[in-house]
């Protein structure tokens, strides 16, 4: 079962269009079961200022290295998402960052983070995407689902 918040939003432009999705999952046991596209914004701009914390101490600015991006905030019709723009465009071009929901078996609404690796991004964007997806659902004790379809716990689970 796949979900697609970000996927109808490219396909009509024809300048970006879907190619890979990996999932955040917020599952029983996940820090928070309520999400919004803030709450991602602001676990980004924690990144940031642990990686600037980090370059401090080894005198160089590795946040700029760590995440190469700009964040916009856009939107269409009622879909909003977080535009990552790379500021080196060789390395890095783009990334896409949405919220959604779905019901599961249970009937529950289960929460998500997608994070869309676009066609015509680079192997940069694609090595950056899998580092903010860990450390995402790290953050939030989520489920993640890794664009090659593995999947991977961080929530905390019964032994």
């Amino acid at each position: 079962m796949r979900f697609h918040v970000v996927r109808s939003l490219f396909i009509t432009g024809g300048e970006l269009q879907v190619a890979k999705s990996a999932y955040i999952k917020l599952v029983k046991g996940s820090r928070q079961q309520d999400l919004s596209l803030e709450d991602v914004r602001k676990e980004f701009q924690r990144y940031i200022e642990m990686t600037s914390h980090t370059g401090e101490q080894l005198g160089w600015k590795y946040a700029d290295a760590a995440f190469p991006y700009t964040m916009e905030e856009q939107s269409r019709e009622s879909t909003r998402w977080l535009l990552l723009k790379g500021k080196e465009g060789k390395l890095y071009k783009y990334l896409i960052a949405g919220v959604g929901s779905e019901k599961n078996d249970d009937e529950e609404g289960l929460n998500y983070i997608q994070l869309v690796v676009p066609d015509g991004a680079t192997h940069g964007d694609t090595a950056k995407a899998n580092e903010f997806c860990r450390y995402l659902a790290k953050a939030f004790q989520a489920e993640l689902h890794l664009f090659n379809g593995r999947i991977m716990y961080f929530n905390p689970r019964k032994p």
